[in-house]
C-alpha cells in the first residue's frame, strides 16, 4: 500500500489518467512503452504488491492474476491471488528475482491512498514504487518504474479505509491496468518482430 503525496515530486515523467476515462487509455499504455527499456536489452519482472486479505489491498494481486492469465510477452509475473507478495515475503522475493535474472527491469504495481477527489487515478511513473508507505510501513522499494491505482482516502485510520475499500472500484483500477500493461508489453514485442523481419 502506496501514499500519493508530494513525494513523487521529484519523478521526471508521471502520468495520472482515471479508470472511468476510458478515451486516455492509451496515455496509459504509451507512458508503459515509453518507461520499458529497449526490447531485449533486460528481462522485465512485475511485481505486484499486495494481499487478497483486505479489499483496497487487493489491488496488486488482482492485477497480478490477470497478468498470469494473458501470459504476456518476455516478463515474468510474481504477486496473484493464489501466491500474493505483500510485507512477510516481499525483501525474499526481490532476493529471489536479482538471484534468478541478470539485470532485471522491474516494473512495481500497487494501491495507493489519495485525496478523495483523486480515487480511480491511475498512475504510471519513473521509479520504485514505495509499499507500506500508506500503512506507515517502512518497506523495501520496488521497481524501475511503477504503477500505481489510487484505491480510497488517506489521512486517518488507514487499515479501516483499506478493508472498507470498494471492491468495485479495486477490481476496475486492476483490469484497467492490467489491460493497459497487457496491450503496452504485445505492442512491444510486436514491434521487435516486426524489426527483425525488415533486418531479413
Amino acid at each position: 500500500m502506496n501514499l500519493k503525496s508530494n513525494q513523487n515530486a521529484n519523478v521526471r515523467r508521471a502520468v495520472h489518467v482515471h479508470y472511468e476515462n476510458k478515451a486516455d487509455h492509451h496515455v496509459l499504455v504509451r507512458a508503459i512503452r515509453q518507461l520499458l527499456p529497449p526490447t531485449g536489452s533486460s528481462p522485465i519482472i512485475v511485481v505486484c504488491i499486495g494481499t487478497d486479505r483486505s479489499t483496497g489491498d487487493a489491488l496488486g494481486p488482482l492485477v497480478g492474476s490477470y497478468l498470469e492469465r494473458h501470459r504476456l510477452p518476455d516478463s515474468k509475473v510474481y504477486g496473484t491471488l493464489q501466491k500474493p507478495v505483500h510485507a512477510v515475503n516481499l525483501h525474499d522475493t526481490l532476493q529471489k528475482i536479482h538471484a534468478s535474472y541478470e539485470d532485471p527491469f522491474i516494473i512495481g504495481i500497487d494501491a495507493c491512498l489519495g485525496k478523495h477527489h483523486n480515487i480511480g487515478n491511475i498512475t504510471i511513473a519513473e521509479g520504485p514504487v514505495l509499499p507500506g508507505a500508506g500503512v506507515n510501513k517502512e518497506l523495501l522499494p520496488v521497481g524501475d518504474m511503477n504503477i500505481t491505482g489510487i484505491v480510497n482516502v488517506s489521512g486517518f485510520m488507514e487499515y479501516s479505509v483499506l478493508q472498507n475499500t470498494r471492491l468495485n472500484i479495486v477490481m476496475n483500477l486492476a483490469q484497467t491496468i492490467g489491460r493497459c500493461l497487457s496491450v503496452a508489453l504485445t505492442s512491444r514485442r510486436r514491434t521487435l518482430l516486426s524489426k527483425l523481419l525488415l533486418m531479413d
